[in-house]
Protein backbone atom coordinates (compact mmCIF):
# COMPACT_ATOMS: atom_id res chain seq x y z
CA UNK A 1 0.00 0.00 0.00
CA UNK A 2 1.47 3.27 -1.28
CA UNK A 3 1.68 6.07 1.63
CA UNK A 4 2.36 9.55 1.10
CA UNK A 5 5.69 10.54 2.98
CA UNK A 6 5.83 13.03 5.73
CA UNK A 7 7.77 16.30 5.98
CA UNK A 8 10.01 14.69 8.46
CA UNK A 9 10.70 11.87 6.32
CA UNK A 10 11.67 13.91 3.29
CA UNK A 11 14.29 15.93 5.13
CA UNK A 12 16.06 12.67 6.90
CA UNK A 13 16.01 10.91 3.26
CA UNK A 14 17.67 14.28 2.10
CA UNK A 15 20.32 14.07 4.64
CA UNK A 16 21.04 10.49 4.01
CA UNK A 17 21.54 11.14 0.61
CA UNK A 18 23.79 14.27 1.15
CA UNK A 19 25.71 11.94 3.00
CA UNK A 20 25.76 8.97 0.39
CA UNK A 21 27.13 11.11 -1.82
CA UNK A 22 29.76 12.75 0.16
CA UNK A 23 31.35 9.38 0.84
CA UNK A 24 31.04 8.87 -2.60
CA UNK A 25 33.38 11.60 -3.19
CA UNK A 26 35.70 10.71 -0.97
CA UNK A 27 36.08 7.36 -2.82
CA UNK A 28 36.65 9.03 -5.97
CA UNK A 29 39.05 11.93 -4.58
CA UNK A 30 41.03 8.94 -2.79
CA UNK A 31 41.47 6.77 -5.82
CA UNK A 32 42.51 10.08 -7.65
CA UNK A 33 44.93 10.69 -4.83
CA UNK A 34 46.23 6.91 -4.86
CA UNK A 35 47.30 7.23 -8.65
CA UNK A 36 48.75 10.12 -8.26
CA UNK A 37 51.10 8.88 -5.67
CA UNK A 38 52.00 6.15 -7.40
CA UNK A 39 52.94 7.81 -10.31
CA UNK A 40 55.02 10.28 -8.92
CA UNK A 41 56.55 7.14 -6.53
CA UNK A 42 57.45 5.53 -10.10
CA UNK A 43 58.70 8.95 -11.57
CA UNK A 44 61.11 9.25 -8.55
CA UNK A 45 62.56 5.34 -8.48
CA UNK A 46 63.44 6.16 -12.23
CA UNK A 47 65.44 9.66 -11.70
CA UNK A 48 67.17 7.45 -8.53
CA UNK A 49 68.00 4.89 -10.86
CA UNK A 50 69.48 6.53 -13.50
CA UNK A 51 71.19 9.28 -12.05
CA UNK A 52 72.76 7.36 -8.70
CA UNK A 53 76.07 5.50 -9.07
CA UNK A 54 75.79 1.92 -7.27
CA UNK A 55 78.26 2.94 -3.91
CA UNK A 56 75.50 5.42 -3.09
CA UNK A 57 73.07 2.23 -3.05
CA UNK A 58 70.72 2.00 0.24
CA UNK A 59 72.25 -1.03 2.02
CA UNK A 60 69.58 -3.55 1.92
CA UNK A 61 70.09 -2.95 -2.03
CA UNK A 62 71.84 -6.40 -3.08
CA UNK A 63 75.83 -5.71 -4.38
CA UNK A 64 75.37 -6.05 -8.13
CA UNK A 65 79.11 -4.40 -8.61
CA UNK A 66 81.36 -7.79 -6.97
CA UNK A 67 78.39 -10.01 -8.01
CA UNK A 68 78.98 -12.45 -10.89
CA UNK A 69 76.90 -12.65 -13.27
CA UNK A 70 74.58 -15.30 -14.08
CA UNK A 71 73.16 -17.68 -17.19
CA UNK A 72 70.63 -15.42 -17.19
CA UNK A 73 71.90 -11.93 -16.24
CA UNK A 74 74.12 -9.15 -17.93
CA UNK A 75 75.87 -6.37 -17.24
CA UNK A 76 75.08 -5.05 -21.07
CA UNK A 77 72.63 -1.90 -20.49
CA UNK A 78 70.64 -2.62 -23.32
CA UNK A 79 69.92 -5.87 -22.29
CA UNK A 80 68.99 -4.55 -18.95
CA UNK A 81 66.62 -1.58 -20.65
CA UNK A 82 65.37 -4.14 -22.62
CA UNK A 83 64.24 -6.34 -19.91
CA UNK A 84 63.29 -3.48 -17.73
CA UNK A 85 60.96 -2.58 -20.85
CA UNK A 86 59.48 -6.45 -20.74
CA UNK A 87 58.67 -6.03 -16.56
CA UNK A 88 56.47 -3.16 -17.77
CA UNK A 89 54.80 -4.81 -20.24
CA UNK A 90 51.63 -6.22 -18.16
CA UNK A 91 50.85 -2.27 -16.86
CA UNK A 92 51.22 -1.09 -20.93
CA UNK A 93 48.63 -3.62 -21.76
CA UNK A 94 46.42 -1.68 -19.72
CA UNK A 95 46.43 1.62 -22.18
CA UNK A 96 45.93 1.73 -25.86
CA UNK A 97 49.61 1.80 -27.64
CA UNK A 98 48.98 4.97 -29.52
CA UNK A 99 47.78 6.75 -26.38
CA UNK A 100 50.70 5.82 -23.86
CA UNK A 101 54.59 6.80 -25.11
CA UNK A 102 56.84 4.91 -24.15
CA UNK A 103 58.92 4.77 -20.89
CA UNK A 104 62.04 7.18 -21.26
CA UNK A 105 65.04 4.83 -22.07
CA UNK A 106 63.10 1.91 -23.25
CA UNK A 107 63.90 0.60 -26.67
CA UNK A 108 61.22 -0.77 -28.68
CA UNK A 109 61.37 -2.97 -31.26
CA UNK A 110 60.20 -1.46 -34.68
CA UNK A 111 57.64 -4.12 -36.37
CA UNK A 112 59.59 -5.54 -39.64
CA UNK A 113 57.99 -4.01 -42.78
CA UNK A 114 57.63 -6.22 -45.85
CA UNK A 115 59.01 -4.30 -49.25
CA UNK A 116 56.03 -2.78 -50.97
CA UNK A 117 54.85 -4.79 -54.20
CA UNK A 118 54.87 -2.22 -57.20
CA UNK A 119 53.52 -5.01 -59.37
CA UNK A 120 50.42 -3.71 -60.36
CA UNK A 121 47.26 -6.41 -60.57
CA UNK A 122 44.66 -6.20 -63.07
CA UNK A 123 41.44 -6.63 -61.29
CA UNK A 124 38.56 -7.21 -63.65
CA UNK A 125 35.53 -4.59 -63.67
CA UNK A 126 32.82 -5.37 -62.10
CA UNK A 127 29.98 -7.58 -64.84
CA UNK A 128 27.11 -5.04 -65.68
CA UNK A 129 23.57 -6.65 -65.39
CA UNK A 130 22.18 -5.38 -68.48
CA UNK A 131 19.61 -2.87 -69.14
CA UNK A 132 15.99 -2.98 -70.76
CA UNK A 133 14.62 -0.31 -72.69
CA UNK A 134 10.91 -2.07 -72.73
CA UNK A 135 8.83 -3.30 -69.57
CA UNK A 136 10.93 -6.30 -68.10
CA UNK A 137 9.33 -7.74 -64.70
CA UNK A 138 10.40 -11.11 -63.01
CA UNK A 139 7.15 -13.26 -62.01
CA UNK A 140 6.66 -16.98 -61.53
CA UNK A 141 5.60 -17.34 -65.12
CA UNK A 142 8.58 -15.42 -66.40
CA UNK A 143 10.62 -17.55 -64.61
CA UNK A 144 9.00 -21.06 -65.79
CA UNK A 145 9.78 -19.76 -69.52
CA UNK A 146 13.24 -19.10 -68.25
CA UNK A 147 13.51 -22.49 -67.56
CA UNK A 148 12.03 -23.81 -70.39
CA UNK A 149 14.47 -21.99 -72.48
CA UNK A 150 17.35 -23.36 -70.59
CA UNK A 151 16.03 -26.89 -70.59
CA UNK A 152 12.83 -28.25 -72.74
CA UNK A 153 14.30 -26.43 -75.96
CA UNK A 154 17.34 -25.44 -74.84
CA UNK A 155 19.68 -26.82 -78.28
CA UNK A 156 16.42 -25.40 -80.48
CA UNK A 157 16.76 -21.75 -78.30
CA UNK A 158 20.75 -22.08 -78.63
CA UNK A 159 19.86 -22.39 -82.59
CA UNK A 160 18.24 -19.05 -82.33
CA UNK A 161 20.13 -17.00 -80.16
CA UNK A 162 22.54 -17.70 -82.46
CA UNK A 163 20.70 -16.95 -85.90
CA UNK A 164 19.97 -13.92 -84.32
CA UNK A 165 23.49 -12.71 -84.23
CA UNK A 166 23.61 -12.39 -87.87
CA UNK A 167 20.25 -10.22 -87.83
CA UNK A 168 20.28 -8.08 -84.35
CA UNK A 169 22.47 -5.02 -85.56
CA UNK A 170 20.25 -4.49 -88.92
CA UNK A 171 17.07 -4.86 -87.15
CA UNK A 172 17.35 -2.61 -84.02
CA UNK A 173 18.71 -0.09 -86.66
CA UNK A 174 15.31 0.16 -87.82
CA UNK A 175 13.91 0.09 -84.94
CA UNK A 176 16.14 3.00 -83.58
CA UNK A 177 15.09 4.95 -87.37
CA UNK A 178 10.91 4.47 -86.20
CA UNK A 179 12.15 5.75 -82.95
CA UNK A 180 11.15 2.78 -80.77
CA UNK A 181 13.05 0.09 -78.32
CA UNK A 182 15.50 -1.58 -79.83
CA UNK A 183 14.57 -4.57 -77.39
CA UNK A 184 11.64 -5.19 -79.32
CA UNK A 185 13.36 -7.01 -82.25
CA UNK A 186 13.71 -9.98 -79.50
CA UNK A 187 9.33 -10.68 -80.93
CA UNK A 188 11.48 -12.34 -83.95
CA UNK A 189 13.31 -14.42 -81.44
CA UNK A 190 10.22 -15.93 -80.07
CA UNK A 191 8.09 -15.53 -83.30
CA UNK A 192 10.66 -17.39 -85.89
CA UNK A 193 13.87 -18.08 -84.13
CA UNK A 194 15.17 -15.02 -86.82
CA UNK A 195 14.07 -17.60 -89.70
CA UNK A 196 13.30 -15.94 -92.84
CA UNK A 197 11.64 -19.20 -94.19
CA UNK A 198 9.24 -19.67 -91.43
CA UNK A 199 5.97 -20.65 -91.74
CA UNK A 200 3.20 -21.42 -88.99
CA UNK A 201 0.04 -23.19 -89.35
CA UNK A 202 -2.03 -20.14 -89.55
CA UNK A 203 0.09 -19.34 -93.05
CA UNK A 204 2.06 -16.61 -91.36
CA UNK A 205 5.20 -16.27 -92.70
CA UNK A 206 9.18 -14.51 -92.28
CA UNK A 207 11.14 -13.76 -89.47
CA UNK A 208 7.99 -11.83 -87.98
CA UNK A 209 5.10 -14.33 -88.22
CA UNK A 210 2.86 -11.66 -90.66
CA UNK A 211 -0.63 -13.63 -91.64
CA UNK A 212 -1.13 -12.28 -95.72
CA UNK A 213 -3.93 -9.79 -94.73
CA UNK A 214 -1.47 -7.97 -92.04
CA UNK A 215 1.92 -7.67 -94.16
CA UNK A 216 -0.16 -6.67 -97.39
CA UNK A 217 -1.59 -3.58 -95.19
CA UNK A 218 1.82 -2.31 -94.15
CA UNK A 219 3.49 -2.67 -97.72
CA UNK A 220 4.46 -6.06 -98.06
CA UNK A 221 4.26 -7.76 -102.10
CA UNK A 222 2.56 -11.38 -101.68
CA UNK A 223 2.16 -13.19 -104.72
CA UNK A 224 3.56 -16.45 -106.30
CA UNK A 225 7.17 -14.62 -107.52
CA UNK A 226 7.39 -12.81 -104.33
CA UNK A 227 7.06 -12.81 -100.69
CA UNK A 228 8.23 -10.24 -98.87
CA UNK A 229 7.14 -10.98 -95.30
CA UNK A 230 10.54 -13.31 -95.91
CA UNK A 231 12.97 -10.28 -96.26
CA UNK A 232 15.03 -9.12 -93.22
CA UNK A 233 14.57 -5.71 -94.07
CA UNK A 234 10.89 -5.00 -95.18
CA UNK A 235 9.13 -7.52 -92.98
CA UNK A 236 10.89 -5.86 -89.92
CA UNK A 237 10.63 -2.43 -91.18
CA UNK A 238 6.95 -3.48 -91.78
CA UNK A 239 6.78 -4.62 -87.99
CA UNK A 240 7.93 -1.76 -86.74
CA UNK A 241 5.24 0.02 -88.02
CA UNK A 242 2.98 -2.60 -87.05
CA UNK A 243 4.08 -2.79 -83.31
CA UNK A 244 4.37 1.20 -83.29
CA UNK A 245 0.92 1.59 -83.96
CA UNK A 246 0.23 -1.06 -81.48
CA UNK A 247 1.16 0.87 -78.72
CA UNK A 248 -0.64 4.38 -79.64
CA UNK A 249 -3.63 2.25 -79.58
CA UNK A 250 -3.28 0.29 -76.12
CA UNK A 251 -0.73 2.60 -74.60
CA UNK A 252 1.28 -0.57 -73.11
CA UNK A 253 3.96 -2.53 -74.55
CA UNK A 254 2.03 -5.22 -72.66
CA UNK A 255 -0.66 -4.86 -74.03
CA UNK A 256 0.42 -4.21 -77.47
CA UNK A 257 2.58 -7.40 -77.31
CA UNK A 258 -0.45 -9.31 -76.43
CA UNK A 259 -2.25 -7.81 -79.39
CA UNK A 260 0.94 -8.30 -82.14
CA UNK A 261 0.13 -12.27 -80.80
CA UNK A 262 -3.69 -12.33 -80.94
CA UNK A 263 -5.01 -9.12 -82.49
CA UNK A 264 -6.28 -6.08 -81.72
CA UNK A 265 -9.60 -6.64 -81.66
CA UNK A 266 -9.87 -9.92 -78.97
CA UNK A 267 -7.32 -7.75 -76.82
CA UNK A 268 -9.54 -5.12 -77.13
CA UNK A 269 -12.60 -6.94 -76.08
CA UNK A 270 -10.19 -8.43 -73.23
CA UNK A 271 -9.99 -4.70 -71.89
CA UNK A 272 -13.72 -4.42 -72.25
CA UNK A 273 -14.37 -7.58 -70.26
CA UNK A 274 -12.29 -6.97 -67.88
CA UNK A 275 -12.48 -3.12 -67.28
CA UNK A 276 -8.79 -3.09 -66.93
CA UNK A 277 -6.12 -1.94 -69.11
CA UNK A 278 -3.30 -3.68 -66.97
CA UNK A 279 -2.05 -6.89 -68.79
CA UNK A 280 -1.50 -9.08 -65.74
CA UNK A 281 -4.42 -8.78 -64.28
CA UNK A 282 -6.24 -9.35 -67.42
CA UNK A 283 -3.80 -12.55 -68.21
CA UNK A 284 -5.64 -13.88 -64.47
CA UNK A 285 -8.89 -14.49 -66.67
CA UNK A 286 -9.78 -16.36 -69.45
CA UNK A 287 -10.65 -13.26 -71.86
CA UNK A 288 -7.46 -14.54 -73.50
CA UNK A 289 -6.53 -17.60 -75.01
CA UNK A 290 -3.41 -19.40 -73.37
CA UNK A 291 -0.70 -18.77 -76.17
CA UNK A 292 -1.85 -15.06 -75.55
CA UNK A 293 -1.19 -14.67 -71.94
CA UNK A 294 2.02 -16.45 -72.21
CA UNK A 295 3.17 -14.55 -74.93
CA UNK A 296 4.48 -11.59 -73.18
CA UNK A 297 6.05 -13.81 -70.39
CA UNK A 298 7.63 -15.72 -72.70
CA UNK A 299 9.02 -12.16 -74.64
CA UNK A 300 10.53 -10.82 -71.52
CA UNK A 301 12.44 -14.28 -70.57
CA UNK A 302 13.55 -14.67 -73.99
CA UNK A 303 14.90 -11.14 -73.89
CA UNK A 304 16.71 -11.30 -69.88
CA UNK A 305 17.91 -14.37 -72.03
CA UNK A 306 19.38 -12.62 -75.40
CA UNK A 307 20.70 -9.81 -73.61
CA UNK A 308 22.95 -11.82 -71.26
CA UNK A 309 23.45 -15.39 -72.86
CA UNK A 310 26.33 -16.35 -71.12
CA UNK A 311 25.02 -15.90 -67.65
CA UNK A 312 22.11 -18.58 -68.53
CA UNK A 313 24.77 -21.26 -69.78
CA UNK A 314 24.86 -19.88 -73.58
CA UNK A 315 28.26 -20.01 -75.63
CA UNK A 316 27.35 -17.88 -78.93
CA UNK A 317 30.07 -17.73 -81.63
CA UNK A 318 30.77 -14.73 -83.34
CA UNK A 319 28.90 -14.38 -87.13
CA UNK A 320 28.92 -11.52 -90.40
CA UNK A 321 26.13 -9.18 -89.85
CA UNK A 322 23.68 -9.31 -92.55
CA UNK A 323 25.52 -6.94 -94.86
CA UNK A 324 24.55 -6.43 -98.52
CA UNK A 325 24.66 -4.11 -101.93
CA UNK A 326 21.66 -3.51 -103.76
CA UNK A 327 20.95 -2.79 -107.79
CA UNK A 328 18.21 -2.16 -109.58
CA UNK A 329 16.47 -4.80 -112.13
CA UNK A 330 14.15 -3.61 -114.32
CA UNK A 331 13.16 -7.19 -115.63
CA UNK A 332 12.25 -10.61 -114.32
CA UNK A 333 15.66 -12.24 -114.03
CA UNK A 334 17.00 -15.74 -112.64
CA UNK A 335 19.27 -15.72 -109.75
CA UNK A 336 21.37 -17.76 -111.57
CA UNK A 337 22.51 -15.50 -114.18
CA UNK A 338 22.44 -12.74 -111.16
CA UNK A 339 24.91 -15.15 -109.60
CA UNK A 340 27.12 -15.04 -112.94
CA UNK A 341 27.21 -11.47 -113.57
CA UNK A 342 28.27 -10.79 -109.66
CA UNK A 343 31.22 -13.41 -110.05
CA UNK A 344 29.76 -15.33 -106.75
CA UNK A 345 27.90 -18.63 -106.27
CA UNK A 346 24.30 -18.92 -106.58
CA UNK A 347 23.42 -19.96 -103.14
CA UNK A 348 25.09 -16.52 -101.76
CA UNK A 349 22.52 -14.45 -104.24
CA UNK A 350 19.53 -16.89 -102.95
CA UNK A 351 20.60 -16.39 -99.46
CA UNK A 352 20.72 -12.57 -99.68
CA UNK A 353 17.06 -13.31 -101.23
CA UNK A 354 15.03 -15.43 -99.62
CA UNK A 355 11.99 -13.16 -100.56
CA UNK A 356 11.88 -14.54 -104.18
CA UNK A 357 9.75 -17.85 -104.73
CA UNK A 358 11.08 -18.95 -108.08
CA UNK A 359 14.64 -18.19 -108.13
CA UNK A 360 13.60 -15.29 -110.29
CA UNK A 361 13.26 -11.94 -109.60
CA UNK A 362 9.35 -10.98 -109.74
CA UNK A 363 6.97 -9.96 -112.78
CA UNK A 364 5.53 -6.71 -112.77
CA UNK A 365 7.31 -5.24 -110.29
CA UNK A 366 10.34 -2.73 -112.21
CA UNK A 367 12.03 -1.46 -109.29
CA UNK A 368 13.24 -4.35 -107.80
CA UNK A 369 16.16 -3.76 -105.77
CA UNK A 370 17.53 -7.39 -105.56
CA UNK A 371 20.38 -7.96 -102.78
CA UNK A 372 24.04 -8.75 -103.41
CA UNK A 373 26.99 -9.47 -101.91
CA UNK A 374 29.05 -6.25 -100.02
CA UNK A 375 31.20 -4.86 -102.44
CA UNK A 376 30.08 -6.19 -105.93
CA UNK A 377 27.52 -3.78 -106.76
CA UNK A 378 29.77 -2.61 -109.66
CA UNK A 379 30.90 -5.55 -111.01
CA UNK A 380 27.11 -7.00 -111.26
CA UNK A 381 26.07 -3.51 -113.17
CA UNK A 382 28.77 -3.92 -115.54
CA UNK A 383 29.13 -7.59 -115.98
CA UNK A 384 24.69 -7.50 -115.98
CA UNK A 385 24.09 -4.20 -118.67
CA UNK A 386 26.01 -6.38 -121.66
CA UNK A 387 23.08 -9.37 -121.08
CA UNK A 388 19.87 -8.72 -123.56
CA UNK A 389 16.63 -9.36 -121.41
CA UNK A 390 15.81 -12.08 -123.42
CA UNK A 391 19.17 -13.92 -121.94
CA UNK A 392 18.46 -13.23 -118.42
CA UNK A 393 15.93 -15.96 -117.71
CA UNK A 394 16.23 -19.92 -117.70
CA UNK A 395 13.56 -21.37 -118.28
CA UNK A 396 12.40 -25.62 -119.70
CA UNK A 397 10.25 -25.01 -122.78
CA UNK A 398 7.47 -28.00 -122.38
CA UNK A 399 5.53 -29.80 -125.20
CA UNK A 400 2.25 -30.38 -124.28
CA UNK A 401 1.01 -34.25 -124.23
CA UNK A 402 -2.03 -35.91 -124.36
CA UNK A 403 -3.56 -35.67 -121.00
CA UNK A 404 -1.61 -32.62 -119.40
CA UNK A 405 -3.07 -29.82 -117.54
CA UNK A 406 -1.28 -27.06 -115.87
CA UNK A 407 -2.19 -28.86 -112.74
CA UNK A 408 -0.35 -31.64 -113.64
CA UNK A 409 2.58 -29.45 -115.07
CA UNK A 410 3.16 -27.51 -111.59
CA UNK A 411 2.97 -30.69 -109.59
CA UNK A 412 5.58 -32.16 -111.77
CA UNK A 413 7.76 -29.27 -111.90
CA UNK A 414 6.97 -28.02 -108.24
CA UNK A 415 5.50 -25.08 -109.16
CA UNK A 416 1.77 -23.38 -109.01
CA UNK A 417 -0.54 -23.37 -111.79
CA UNK A 418 -0.97 -19.38 -111.19
CA UNK A 419 2.99 -19.32 -111.68
CA UNK A 420 2.58 -20.92 -114.99
CA UNK A 421 -0.41 -18.69 -116.18
CA UNK A 422 1.42 -15.97 -115.56
CA UNK A 423 4.45 -16.75 -117.16
CA UNK A 424 3.01 -17.82 -120.20
CA UNK A 425 -0.11 -14.99 -120.09
CA UNK A 426 -2.65 -17.26 -119.72
CA UNK A 427 -6.12 -17.20 -118.44
CA UNK A 428 -7.40 -18.99 -115.47
CA UNK A 429 -9.67 -20.92 -117.61
CA UNK A 430 -7.85 -21.46 -120.50
CA UNK A 431 -7.05 -25.44 -121.77
CA UNK A 432 -3.52 -26.63 -123.09
CA UNK A 433 -3.61 -28.25 -126.40
CA UNK A 434 -1.08 -30.95 -127.31
CA UNK A 435 1.68 -29.82 -128.52
CA UNK A 436 1.68 -26.44 -127.56
CA UNK A 437 4.77 -24.98 -125.77
CA UNK A 438 5.05 -23.97 -122.03
CA UNK A 439 7.60 -21.74 -120.58
CA UNK A 440 8.46 -23.24 -116.75
CA UNK A 441 10.77 -21.60 -114.19
CA UNK A 442 13.67 -24.34 -114.42
CA UNK A 443 14.80 -24.47 -110.26
CA UNK A 444 16.66 -27.29 -111.42
CA UNK A 445 17.93 -26.43 -114.30
CA UNK A 446 21.63 -26.03 -114.86
CA UNK A 447 22.50 -22.03 -115.81
CA UNK A 448 24.73 -21.74 -118.96
CA UNK A 449 28.54 -21.38 -117.71
CA UNK A 450 29.49 -18.15 -119.30
CA UNK A 451 27.31 -14.71 -119.36
CA UNK A 452 25.09 -14.46 -121.46
CA UNK A 453 22.93 -17.48 -120.29
CA UNK A 454 20.68 -19.07 -122.52
CA UNK A 455 17.04 -18.37 -122.17
CA UNK A 456 16.40 -22.50 -122.27
CA UNK A 457 17.62 -25.66 -120.83
CA UNK A 458 17.26 -28.85 -122.15
CA UNK A 459 14.40 -30.32 -120.48
CA UNK A 460 15.06 -32.36 -117.51
CA UNK A 461 12.99 -35.70 -116.57
CA UNK A 462 10.84 -35.08 -113.56
CA UNK A 463 11.65 -37.10 -110.55
CA UNK A 464 9.91 -40.52 -110.86
CA UNK A 465 6.55 -40.54 -108.41
CA UNK A 466 4.78 -42.93 -106.71
CA UNK A 467 0.96 -42.80 -106.63
CA UNK A 468 -0.12 -44.12 -103.34
CA UNK A 469 -3.54 -44.29 -100.95
CA UNK A 470 -3.09 -42.53 -97.40
CA UNK A 471 -6.18 -43.34 -94.67
CA UNK A 472 -6.99 -40.07 -92.91
CA UNK A 473 -6.47 -40.56 -89.46
CA UNK A 474 -8.05 -39.05 -86.64
CA UNK A 475 -6.59 -35.45 -85.56
CA UNK A 476 -5.22 -35.22 -88.95
CA UNK A 477 -5.18 -32.20 -91.43
CA UNK A 478 -4.36 -31.68 -95.09
CA UNK A 479 -1.52 -29.40 -93.45
CA UNK A 480 -0.47 -31.94 -91.39
CA UNK A 481 -0.42 -34.89 -94.26
CA UNK A 482 1.40 -32.27 -96.33
CA UNK A 483 4.12 -31.49 -94.07
CA UNK A 484 4.84 -35.50 -93.47
CA UNK A 485 4.92 -36.28 -97.07
CA UNK A 486 6.71 -33.21 -98.19
CA UNK A 487 4.33 -31.88 -100.53
CA UNK A 488 1.66 -28.74 -99.93
CA UNK A 489 -2.15 -28.81 -99.36
CA UNK A 490 -3.05 -27.18 -102.86
CA UNK A 491 -1.55 -30.59 -104.26
CA UNK A 492 -3.09 -32.71 -101.71
CA UNK A 493 -6.49 -30.69 -103.35
CA UNK A 494 -5.90 -31.00 -106.61
CA UNK A 495 -4.90 -34.92 -106.80
CA UNK A 496 -8.15 -35.23 -104.76
CA UNK A 497 -10.45 -32.56 -106.33
CA UNK A 498 -11.39 -31.33 -103.14
CA UNK A 499 -12.72 -28.13 -103.08
CA UNK A 500 -12.25 -27.47 -99.15
CA UNK A 501 -9.25 -28.64 -96.72
CA UNK A 502 -11.98 -30.24 -94.52
CA UNK A 503 -10.99 -33.87 -94.29
CA UNK A 504 -12.46 -36.76 -92.38
CA UNK A 505 -11.19 -39.80 -90.40
CA UNK A 506 -10.90 -43.12 -92.43
CA UNK A 507 -11.27 -40.63 -95.63
CA UNK A 508 -8.89 -42.18 -98.58
CA UNK A 509 -6.48 -39.76 -100.31
CA UNK A 510 -4.50 -40.21 -103.19
CA UNK A 511 -0.82 -38.78 -102.74
CA UNK A 512 2.08 -38.71 -105.07
CA UNK A 513 5.43 -39.42 -103.72
CA UNK A 514 8.58 -38.51 -104.90
CA UNK A 515 10.45 -42.04 -105.18
CA UNK A 516 12.94 -41.94 -102.00
CA UNK A 517 10.14 -40.89 -99.81
CA UNK A 518 7.58 -43.51 -101.14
Amino acid sequence: MYTVPTRKDRDLNARRLALLVGALGLIVSGEALTACAVTSHTAKSTSSHSSASPAAAPSSAPDTKNAKPSATDSTDPQTAQTKQASQAQPAAADASASAAPPVPGTIIDEPATEPEDTTETAIAPPEEEPTYDVPIVINESVEGHLEYFQTTIRERFAMWLQRSKQYLPVMKEIFKQHGLPEDLVFVALIESGFNPYAYSRSRAAGPWQFITGTGRKYGLKINEWIDERRDPIKSTDAAARYLKDLYVQFGSWPLALASYNAGEGKVARAIAKTRSDDFWKIKETRHLKPETRNYVPKFMAATIIAKNPEKYGFTLTDVEPFHYDEAPIDSPTDLRVIAKATGVEYEAIKQLNPELKQGVTPLYYPDYQVKLPPGTRDTFIQNFANIPKEDRLIWIRHTVRQGETLSVLARRYGTTVQTLQEANHLGRRTLLSVGSSVLIPAKGATAATTVPASIEAEETTPQQQHKSIYRVRSGDTLWIIARQFGVTVKQLQDWNQLSSTRIRAGQRLVLYIPGQLS
